[in-house]
Order: C-alpha cells, then structure tokens, then sequence
C-alpha cells in the first residue's frame, strides 16, 4: 500500500465484522518500527471483554512495515483510526495528535510494544465514580528470556495503599514525583485535553504530564485491569545515546511547570531531592557508558550536566561526599571525579572477590 502524501493522513476503516460503537475509551498509540510487536498489542484491545473503544495510532515515520501492517487492522476495524506522519517527532508529540480525534469520554495510552489484559478496560471503567478523574491500572513489567519466551514482574502500588483505597489527586501527585506511583492509567479525556503531552523534550518529558493528572484529579482510584509493561535493553529510554541525558532536561521542565502550578515549597523541595539524586545518577551513567559515545556526544552531554547544575541552588539533600553542591562547578566536578574513581575502584574490588 502507497503512504499518504500528506504530513498526517487519516485512515478510511472498511466496514467489518466490528459494529461501530460510541467509545467509552479511546486509546492513544504512538508507533515507531514497532512491526514485531503491532499484533499483540491490537489482538488484546480486539479481546478485551468492553468492546466500546476506539484506537488512534499514529505512525511516526516508521521505516519498517509498521505503518502497513497497521492499515491491514484499521481495513477490518472501524474503531481504530490512523494518522501518519512524514517525520518522525517522538511519542509526547504523537500522542498529542492522536489525543486531538479522541471520542471517548475517558482516555489511555498504549505503547506499539505492550499489551493489556482482556478485562484491563472494563475494571478500569468500573472504578470510574461521579468523582473519580483518573483510574490507576495494575502494572505487569515484562522481560525478555531466551528462547523461552518472556518473564513477567508485578509493579506493586505503593505499600500504603490498597486496591479499593481512594485517595486525592494531590497525594498521588506527590507519590508519582519519585514514581512511587506509576503512570499508567486511565483519565477523563476533558482532564487530558487541558493537560496535554509535555512536549519540551523529545524524550521523558511526556512523564511530567501524567502528575499533572494526577495533581488536578479530584479523587484518584486503582483497579485489577493490567497493562503489561515490555521491557528493551535497547528502547531509546534505555539505549545509551545522548538522547538518554535528556532525564535531566525533562527534570527541570517538571520544576518550572510546578512553579507554575504554584504547588506549595514542601512540595517543591522534595521534588529537588528527587531531581538532584537523578542528576547525580546523570553523572554516573555518564561515567560508565562515557566510551559509547562520539566526542561531539560527550560534549553535548558535558555541557547539559553544566547548564542543569546552574539550576540548583543549594545543596537539595544532606550534604554528603558526591552529593554536595558547591558554589563553583569546577569544586564540584573534582569532588564527583574523585567519588567516581572510587566507587568504581571499589565495585571492580568486589567483582575480583566474586
């Protein structure tokens, strides 16, 4: 099948054994050389036990058979919905393209590479209340193994919570700021739409968009309906690349829009802590990875640590040796050059005692 010309184009779904319904979900998929995985991922929508959903995928430019294979499904499926683009331009700005044709009252996410359990939307809808802005879903993380096939790790909410608690936007608000809570979940299409993609970075920043939910959620709920996480060594969130060091990019895009929010300097201060440690953690990716990248990527890399640096005032947590943040970013780098050396030198100890 020829591409569409145009930068986004829209799929005509043929009519099928699917009756068209009045979604009461629709699920937003942002697709990139997903080939190997696009079945699994639409055969547990197609199986899910509430049939009323619509399916909007959008092709980021993909340069597999991606965007055909898609085409195959929407031909026999009148709720799904296709967009194609010319170029790609990352998930966060996918997603909001495809959060534009949403007809359902309430909304989720899917990525091409994970699937949901069969009655993922139908508990989701059951917890919805008059009240209720955003449902949170049970997460199964999923990793490869082998020829065997794949091994699967339950995401467990945090301990103070139990599967009927009902709790406030803001406290889940506060527990996603370390991702104590995770983001994924179903929400009010009304709430996404006032709160759409972070698009400031072309990865992670899309995360800071999911406390934002929560943060204007007049009550948040959890249910039993699972999405089911895969996990790559070499997805672009894990691939090392200097895409990777955009985290921190992402960090400080989440602090300026709480400033925004005008949320209260407790809050503020335990997000610092939050992006502080990442920050560090920056360093030490950094540090262990640095070979795998090109010269101009380790520049690039060096002078966002020194941009993000200038963003902190004080030091976010106890001050203790690698973690404390001095006035002169030359102190600083010595002392994480040396904290580095060290810590290296003493995982290689450990490795020779093994």
């Amino acid at each position: 099948m020829n591409r569409p010309s145009s930068d986004t184009a829209r799929s005509n779904a043929a009519v099928s054994a699917f009756p068209p319904l009045s979604p009461k979900v629709s699920i937003l998929m942002a697709v990139y050389n997903a080939e190997p995985f696009i079945d699994k991922a639409i055969l547990s929508l197609q199986g899910q036990t509430m049939p009323h959903w619509q399916l909007i995928c959008v092709d980021d430019a993909s340069t597999d058979g991606s965007w055909q294979r898609l085409q195959q499904y929407a031909q026999t499926d009148p709720r799904i919905t296709l967009l194609h683009k010319q170029k790609n331009e990352g998930q966060a700005i996918a997603r909001n393209e495809a959060l534009q044709h949403a007809e359902g009252e309430l909304v989720t996410m899917l990525d091409a590479d994970d699937w949901l359990s069969a009655d993922c939307l139908q508990k989701a809808i059951e917890a919805f209340t008059d009240q209720t802005d955003t449902v949170v879903l049970r997460l199964m993380e999923w990793y490869p193994e082998g020829e065997d096939g794949e091994r699967g790790r339950e995401v467990p909410y945090p301990t103070r919570y139990a599967l009927s608690d009902v709790i406030s936007g803001h406290d889940a608000f506060v527990a996603s700021l370390d991702w104590q809570l995770h983001g994924l979940y179903v929400v009010r299409r009304s709430l996404h739409q006032r709160y759409p993609y972070d698009t400031s970075c072309r990865l992670f920043s899309d995360d800071n968009t999911t406390r934002l939910h929560y943060l204007h959620s007049r009550e948040v709920r959890f249910c039993a309906g699972t999405y089911c996480y895969r996990k790559h060594a070499q997805s672009c969130t894990n691939a090392i690349t200097a895409d990777r060091f955009l985290y921190m990019s992402a960090n400080l895009s989440m602090l300026n829009t709480l400033r925004r929010e005008g949320v209260s300097p407790d809050v503020i201060a335990f997000y610092e802590q939050h992006r502080w440690l990442n920050y560090i953690g920056q360093i030490w990716l950094y540090v262990q990875h640095r070979d795998k990248l090109t010269e101009a990527e380790r520049k690039q890399i060096r002078d966002r640590f020194r941009f993000i640096y200038a963003t902190f005032h004080g030091n976010p947590v106890p001050p203790k040796f690698g973690y404390t943040h001095f006035r002169s970013y030359r102190l600083f780098r010595w002392q994480e050059h040396l904290y580095f050396f060290l810590r290296r030198l003493k995982e290689g100890i450990h490795r020779d005692a093994r």
